[in-house]
């Protein structure tokens, strides 16, 4: 059985070559011009390969698994008609994006009430560390706003831009359907917001209207913008990186604890997949394990200082200022950041 994995996945390559006859490893920008694709059984990506026709029209592949929450890169109508089923990763860097955004108002050194836009994996996540230092949460989810037991815990987006300091958004990007994401954060958004909140995008980048977000700051609608998902990845808003407070290269998610959980999750979604068991989940759980904390990382007992000291997004947010043509480079070389 042979797997095509992108080679910017960590954690994953002692696992999968204990578990697959062979394995090949390419950038994800690259699984479009490449032949090992043509025998392929399997593929595991990162959102940079997009699944569909052109990719895996001519292809033996079967399977693939995105390492990733997200999965607007796979075309899902080809991917039924050509009988290749695939998989995600929800919840695997849940934890991740959490830390990212906490540590974010604890840079920007404001609380307040904040309206988590998106009630999945993430938002949850998100809840459950901003109410432990103490900040006051509210929580839309149009999908789940029809339904029990969310139902009495939501309230409507209008409802956010009036009430909250901070707006925060973690809904998948979908521009079809009874509930579309795109743009969901329009200039009528950003007309409505009251309090001058500040603005978070770890999500994707087409959920806010980036140019509708530069004119509402311009305007003095909203306070700040932290911005991690962009409209146009890698080739960026130049006015929009230099005038947010924190800007990154989409790594809300990529603390090493996340990049590790999406690893297993993949690797088991494709053993699931062809019937391969794990027949020793301990060695599994040690091949994709990330590295330990670097020793001078002590705590203070001080708990603002100790997350920070343990990631501060002012760092990340530093080096894409100072680089904006390296998007991607900074992206794929990602430091270890643990959780």
């Amino acid at each position: 059985m042979k797997v095509v994995i992108d080679d910017h996945i960590p954690y994953i390559r002692e696992a999968a070559e204990w578990l697959f006859d062979e394995v090949t490893y390419l950038p994800g920008t690259a699984f479009k011009d490449s032949r090992e694709l043509r025998d392929a059984d399997a593929l595991i990506i990162r959102t940079r390969t997009r699944c569909n026709e052109a990719l895996l029209g001519n292809s033996n592949v079967r399977f693939v698994a995105t390492a990733t929450i997200g999965h607007d890169h796979i075309d899902a109508a080809f991917m039924q008609r050509a009988q290749i089923a695939w998989a995600n990763c929800p919840g695997c860097n849940a934890s991740s994006v959490a830390q990212y955004v906490r540590n974010a108002i604890l840079c920007l050194g404001c609380w307040g009430k904040v309206g988590i836009v998106g009630y999945g994996h993430v938002g949850k996540a998100v809840r459950q560390a901003l109410e432990a230092i103490g900040c006051e949460v509210m929580l839309n989810d149009p999908p789940l706003e029809l339904s029990t037991p969310h139902s009495s815990l939501l309230t409507p987006l209008s409802s956010l831009a009036e009430q909250c300091d901070i707006i925060t958004f973690h809904t998948p990007l979908t521009k079809e359907g009874k509930f579309p994401t795109f743009h969901l954060a329009d200039e009528s958004f950003f007309r409505s917001v009251k309090r001058k909140p500040v603005i978070i995008n770890t999500a994707r980048g087409g959920v806010v209207d980036e140019h509708a977000m530069l004119h509402a700051y311009d305007k003095g609608l909203i306070s700040e913008m932290v911005i991690d998902t962009w409209e146009g990845e890698p080739h960026i808003n130049a006015e929009l990186l230099q005038r947010a407070f924190i800007a990154t290269t989409h790594i809300a998610g990529y603390s090493a604890d996340g990049k590790s959980n999406a690893a297993r999750m993949a690797l088991r979604a494709v053993c699931r997949h062809f019937g391969i068991a794990i027949s020793d989940e301990q060695r599994f759980l040690a091949l994709t394990a990330p590295p330990p904390l670097p020793e001078h990382i002590q705590p203070t007992g001080d708990p603002v200082k100790d997350a920070l000291a343990l990631y501060s997004p002012l760092d990340d947010s530093a080096r894409l200022k100072a680089a904006p043509a390296d998007f991607e480079a900074l992206r794929n070389n990602y430091p270890l950041r643990r959780e």
